[in-house]
């Protein structure tokens, strides 16, 4: 019932809000948000929990796959959609699935979450399987569509993940972790685009940053596993290069250039005194991370 649901309730701050200006509207919703951190925080330690699959998934050869309907679907396909450019992971290593498919990103197709059939097919056409993480958000926690996919997922033996913000939904007790940031009603009633989209938004950060992190995409904060795919890219990669290696801009190209534009590579290249070739082969044995490898040659 949506009168039992957090995300439903009206919410006593914001019963006058069609009497207040702009600015008292801007100072409203901005008290409201402050709020959110908060909830997440709360669900640190299952956050981290489900990192740790997630990671251990991956580095089996395992995927990690969002489901949702409407605002909560379209922020998995944009999480999802962040990793390539972000630390240069395959397209298909982290993957979003909507409700009603690509159209549903631009416009609204909220009926299609009342077709739990239609998550399963989806599923059978990315070949979901039991290397692989589904996470499965509903921010009502009542989502057919969602509750199915997670369902059908658990047949398969794939480890599964629900993100919702309501407490003892449907869906909480389907998943083998369950993340629940209780943020409160909405300023405008059932609006959870809000401050449920807000922490939908901040819990996906928090599971694929912290994934790529523990999977070696980073090195101390930096994006060591980036794909300079375009101008900005071009310049953080060879910027990186110039705060760790202490090159000067053009000095930093040429080594990029030698290393065929691979970060890491030019990395361990400089820093080891070594050619590229090698390098690779460091990097190879170090599974890809960085500071390993660089630690690793230590020995050599």
């Amino acid at each position: 019932m949506l009168n039992d649901l957090t995300t439903e309730a009206r919410n006593p701050a914001s019963t006058q809000i069609d009497r207040l200006d702009s600015l008292q509207i801007v100072q409203l919703m901005n008290q409201q948000d402050a709020l959110i951190a908060a909830a997440v925080e709360t669900e640190s330690e299952t956050i981290a929990r489900c990192i740790d699959v997630i990671a251990e998934r991956i580095s089996q050869g395992g995927r990690l796959i969002y489901l949702g309907a409407g605002t909560s679907g379209r922020l998995g396909v944009l999480d999802a959609s962040e990793c390539p450019p972000t630390f240069n992971t395959p397209p298909e290593m982290v993957v979003g699935l909507i409700a009603g498919g690509l159209d549903a990103l631009t416009r609204s197709i909220e009926g299609a979450e009342d077709h739990p059939e239609a998550a399963q097919f989806d599923l059978e056409q990315v070949r979901l399987c039991a290397k692989d993480v589904l996470v499965g958000i509903a921010t009502s926690g009542r989502t057919p569509y969602v509750i199915a996919g997670l369902q059908y997922a658990k047949t398969l033996g794939t480890a599964t993940i629900g993100l919702t913000c309501n407490k003892n939904s449907e869906l909480a007790d389907i998943p083998d972790l369950l993340i629940a940031p209780i943020v409160g009603p909405e300023v405008v009633s059932g609006s959870t685009r809000l401050k449920a989209g807000t922490a939908t938004k901040m819990v996906l950060n928090m599971l694929t940053t912290g994934t790529m992190v523990r999977l070696g995409k980073t090195f101390e904060n930096l994006m060591v596993d980036l794909r300079a795919s375009n101008h900005k890219l071009t310049e953080r990669t060879r910027r990186i290069v110039t705060i760790l290696t202490d090159l000067e801009n053009d000095a930093a190209q040429s080594l990029l250039d030698d290393c065929d534009g691979e970060l890491k590579t030019a990395l361990v290249s400089q820093l080891r005194k070594t050619s590229p070739a090698k390098a690779r082969q460091l990097l190879q044995t170090a599974g890809g991370h960085l500071r390993q490898a660089l630690e690793e040659s230590d020995h050599e």
